[in-house]
């Protein structure tokens, strides 16, 4: 079977878009991906993340923040789009109308309720070979984050830790425990 490209990707949603269906698609090693979606707790994950990200992010002028839309083709023709991504300003000066061709400076993929660690962990060992400067796994379940970087042993991060990422975001701070979704009480009032 043939290695399926961008333009075969963007062939088959315009047949899902004309029969009004809207699937995320990825393309892997030649083969297409249909991506399921995010548990709610996941996505709310995703969201905070992003968010701490953005905000810290936008008003310096560092770069773009993405969530799990954003579509990167890599260098080995894989298209994907991680949970929540960033690119340093100087290697995407403007956004593009398209996928953008380039590898993220980072990556962040949250486990999903049906997602297994060692499928994520290959997906995040992929980015770092084609680039990527540091990538996240962050496990709900665990409550625990796994940051990766080129040639650096694996850094567990959990409740009551501080993310940071001094060479890509100096003086970035993200604490841990503040990316899981509130809890809240029954006699809270509104």
């Amino acid at each position: 079977m043939p290695e399926m490209t961008v333009k075969d990707l963007e062939r088959i949603e315009s047949v899902l878009s004309e029969a009004g269906l809207d699937y995320q698609i990825e393309i892997e090693q030649g083969n297409i991906i249909i991506k399921n979606p995010s548990d709610i707790i996941a996505s709310e994950v995703s969201l905070e993340f992003a968010c701490q990200l953005s905000n810290w992010v936008k008003p310096r002028r560092l770069g773009r923040v993405f969530d799990s839309a954003g579509g990167f083709i890599l260098p080995n023709s894989d298209l994907k789009a991680p949970d929540v991504s960033f690119v340093l300003r100087d290697r995407l000066p403007r956004s593009v109308r398209y996928f953008a061709t380039l590898v993220p400076d980072l990556v962040v993929e949250v486990k999903s309720q049906r997602d297994r660690l060692k499928k994520i962990r290959d997906k995040i060992q992929v980015y770092l070979q084609q680039g990527v400067k540091v990538a996240i796994l962050i496990d709900p379940d665990t409550c625990q984050l796994e940051v990766y970087q080129p040639d650096q042993p694996v850094i567990v991060l959990g409740n009551g830790d501080i993310l940071t990422l001094s060479d890509l975001l100096p003086g970035w701070e993200l604490v841990v425990s503040e990316i899981w979704p509130p809890v809240f009480d029954e006699d809270e009032s509104s």
